[in-house]
C-alpha cells in the first residue's frame, strides 16, 4: 500500500480517492460488457471505449503519484475527473445501444465525487458541461448515429432524467458547501471567542499585562523551574509614587491613561524572559529569572531613568512619575507567598524612606 499510495498522509487520500474512482470506473466497464455479452450493444466501441477509459485512469494517477499534480491548482485533479468521467459516460450512452438505461446512475455516482471535492463554481461548470455532454450524445444517437434511434420521447426521458440528476447533485454540493462555509465561520468565531476569553482571563484590561490570577500561575512555575535548574530568581514589587494625587489632581481617565503609560514603558525596557504583571491597582510585579542580584539592581535602576524621564502631557497639565520597588530574591525552600511577603515589607520601606528608590529584602543586597 505503501508503494502505490506513498506514505504521505495528504497524497494517500488523493490517490485512495482516485484507486475508488478506478474501482468505480471498473464495475461501470463490467455493466457495459454484460450488455455486450447479452447483445444489446456491439463489442468493438465498447473494447475502445474500454481501452480510453483504462488508460484516462492510469494517466490520472501516474501524474498525482508522482507529484507532478502539485504544480497546479487541484493537485488531486478532481475537476479534471470529475469532466472526463461524465464524457466517458455520455460516449457510453452513444454506444450502450439498447442498454443506454445503465447510465444514469453512474451520472450519479460521478456527482458523488465532485459533491465533497469541488467548489460550487466547478459544480457549476460540471453541471454546465455535463448538460452540453449528453445533450450532444443524446442529439447524435437520435439524428446522427448509424445504430437505431430509440423513440424520441424515450431520449427526451433520458435527457430530462439526466439534467434532473445533474442540477440535483449540483444544488445538494451548493447546499453543502454552504453549510461547511457556515461551519467554518462559526469554527472561526469560536476560536475567536475562546481567544478574548483567555485574554480577559490572562489579561488587565486596562494595560494589557499578565494579570494577578495569571502571574500566580506563573510565579509558580518560575518557582519549580528555578528549584530544579538551581536557577536565581528575583521578585521586584513596584509601586507608584502619588498615583492618588494623579487621580485627584487630573481625574481617574488620566490616572488610566497614567498606568498604560507606565506598563508600556517598564514592559519595553525589561528582557524577553522577564515577565512584568499587574498585581493591583497601582502595583505592578517584575519576575526576573536568571538574574544576578547586581544585574537587577542595575536592570531597575534604568527603570526608575526611563519612567523620571517621562512628561506626561495630560489634559489638565504635565505630570511626573516616579515609582518605589522593593525586591527579594527566592531562597532555597522558599514559597511563592514567603517571596511575596518580603518583597513587601522591602516595598513599604522604600515608600516609608521618601519612595522614588529601590529597596532590597534583607539579605538579598547585591554586592
Amino acid at each position: 500500500m505503501d508503494a502505490l499510495l506513498t506514505t504521505e498522509r495528504e497524497q494517500r487520500i488523493r490517490l485512495a480517492m482516485t484507486g475508488l474512482a478506478a474501482v468505480l470506473m471498473l464495475c461501470c466497464m463490467g455493466a457495459m460488457y454484460l450488455a455486450v455479452a447479452s447483445g444489446l450493444t456491439p463489442a468493438r466501441p465498447v473494447h475502445w471505449w474500454a481501452l480510453a477509459c483504462c488508460s484516462g485512469l492510469l494517466l490520472v494517477y501516474a501524474l498525482i503519484r508522482s507529484g507532478y499534480s502539485r504544480r497546479w491548482q487541484d493537485p488531486a485533479m478532481t475537476m479534471f475527473q470529475n469532466l472526463t468521467a461524465t464524457g466517458a459516460v455520455a460516449v457510453a450512452y452513444v454506444i450502450a445501444g439498447e442498454a443506454r438505461g445503465i447510465v444514469l446512475p453512474i451520472v450519479a455516482v460521478i456527482l458523488m465525487f465532485g459533491i465533497f471535492g469541488l467548489q460550487p463554481r466547478q459544480m457549476r461548470i460540471l453541471l454546465v458541461c455535463g448538460l452540453a455532454m449528453f445533450g450532444t450524445a443524446i442529439s447524435w444517437v437520435q439524428w446522427g448515429g448509424t445504430q437505431p434511434a430509440p423513440p424520441l420521447a424515450l431520449s427526451a426521458a433520458y435527457m430530462l432524467m439526466i439534467a434532473v440528476v445533474l442540477v440535483a447533485g449540483t444544488t445538494l454540493s451548493l447546499r453543502i458547501q454552504a453549510v461547511r462555509s457556515r461551519l467554518h465561520q462559526q469554527r472561526n468565531e469560536l476560536s475567536h471567542a475562546v481567544d478574548q476569553v483567555r485574554q480577559l482571563a490572562t489579561r488587565d484590561e486596562l494595560t494589557g499585562l499578565p494579570n494577578r490570577r495569571h502571574l500566580n500561575e506563573l510565579l509558580h512555575e518560575r518557582l519549580q523551574h528555578a528549584r530544579h535548574g538551581g536557577l536565581q530568581l528575583q521578585l521586584a514589587l513596584l509601586d507608584l509614587d502619588h498615583f492618588k494625587a494623579v487621580n485627584d489632581t487630573h481625574g481617574h481617565a488620566a490616572g488610566d491613561e497614567v498606568l498604560r503609560i507606565f506598563a508600556r514603558t517598564i514592559a519595553s525596557g525589561v528582557r524577553c524572559s522577564d515577565t512584568v504583571a499587574r498585581w493591583g491597582g497601582e502595583e505592578f510585579i517584575l519576575l526576573m529569572t536568571e538574574t544576578a542580584p547586581a544585574d537587577g539592581a542595575r536592570l531597575l535602576d534604568r527603570l526608575r531613568e526611563r519612567v523620571a524621564a517621562l512628561a506626561l502631557q495630560l489634559p489638565t497639565g504635565t505630570a511626573r512619575l516616579t515609582f518605589s520597588t522593593g525586591v527579594a530574591c527566592l531562597r532555597p525552600g522558599e514559597g511563592a507567598q514567603e517571596l511575596l511577603r518580603r518583597a513587601d515589607e522591602a516595598l513599604y520601606q522604600a515608600k516609608a524612606s521618601g519612595r522614588d528608590q529601590v529597596v532590597w529584602a534583607a539579605g538579598d543586597a547585591p554586592e
